[in-house]
């Protein structure tokens, strides 16, 4: 009996001290957590005073969730991040600190000058082979204005072009201006052998839309240009089944000083003008050979 009564006093000993333990770390985690529950509130009062309505700390106090208002926080972080990689944003960033990109291409193309000319004056044609256009055409009302449409990442961009010098088969100065970007380049023609022309592309690009300065970032966009003007080349040299009429025009200063009529008329005037030039020489030259055989006759 007295073995059994000591058993269970220890026993009765030994729970007792494991509740006391219990309660004991119970009264430890209540106080703890009532003194960050009192300090969050100290800091989410210090963070409204002190950052006003656009503070974490006044998101907190307003009622947003801990997890979304500190999400918010870090998309923010980020954004401004990326913002400042890319040379600014919206309207804050100041003109001359955007990012140009300097693009210069070279191409030869196997066929005489004209008619590699003749060909990329019909850029009209260009959205049927090359990836980047979407559509161009020449305004009807000004000669030196061209509406584009292109491509840029997954988004469509329009374009004014305007032609500020056009020498017919020797260069093509232009600038053009969109919603998100600018550009100012020349295309010159010359030729290394009758049948064999070399293309020079220069092109000043800045960007101004997200899409255009995340392509800026990777050069998206000189890579474009060259496989586009690879497209060029393996469709002037394989593809086109006629030969272009092209558009001659010449453009100075940003005013067209010669239509493509003009131009045309004087080609083929040159043209009859050489070709009278060789009949009174071969007309002359059976003169001689008749004057020259009348001695023999009379002998």
């Amino acid at each position: 009996m007295s073995g059994t009564s000591r058993s269970n006093g220890a026993e009765n000993s030994g729970s007792s001290g494991l509740d006391r333990v219990r309660e004991e770390i119970g009264q430890y985690l209540v106080a703890k957590a009532g003194s960050l529950v009192s300090a969050a509130a100290d800091k989410v009062s210090r963070l409204s005073e002190e950052g006003g309505a656009s503070g974490l700390g006044a998101k907190i106090a307003q009622g947003e969730s801990p997890a979304k208002a500190v999400g918010g926080e870090v998309v923010e972080g980020v954004k401004d991040k990326v913002k400042a990689t890319l040379g600014g944003g919206g309207g804050g960033g100041k003109a001359g600190d955007k990012k140009v990109t300097n693009i210069v291409e070279v191409l030869d193309v196997g066929l005489p000058l004209r008619l590699v000319y003749d060909h990329w004056t019909e850029f009209e044609e260009f959205s049927g082979f090359m990836k980047g256009v979407v559509s161009a055409s020449r305004s009807e009302d000004d000669e030196t204005v061209s509406d584009w449409t292109l491509k840029v990442g997954p988004s469509k961009r329009s374009w004014e072009a305007t032609v500020l010098e056009q020498i017919p088969d020797e260069r093509i100065t232009w600038t053009s201006k969109g919603e998100r970007a600018t550009t100012h380049g020349s295309i010159s023609f010359h030729e290394l052998a009758p049948s064999l022309t070399r293309i020079v592309v220069v092109v000043e690009y800045t960007p101004g839309g997200f899409f255009e300065k995340t392509g800026n970032l990777w050069r998206a966009q000189g890579r474009r240009l060259r496989l586009d003007l690879k497209h060029f080349q393996r469709y002037v040299t394989l593809g086109a089944e006629e030969e272009p009429e092209g558009w001659r025009g010449e453009i100075r200063d940003g005013e067209l000083v010669r239509s493509h009529e003009e131009v045309l008329a004087e080609d083929e005037y040159d043209d009859e003008g050489e070709y009278e030039d060789e009949e009174p020489a071969e007309e002359e030259q059976e003169e001689e050979e008749e004057e020259e055989q009348e001695p023999e006759r009379g002998r």
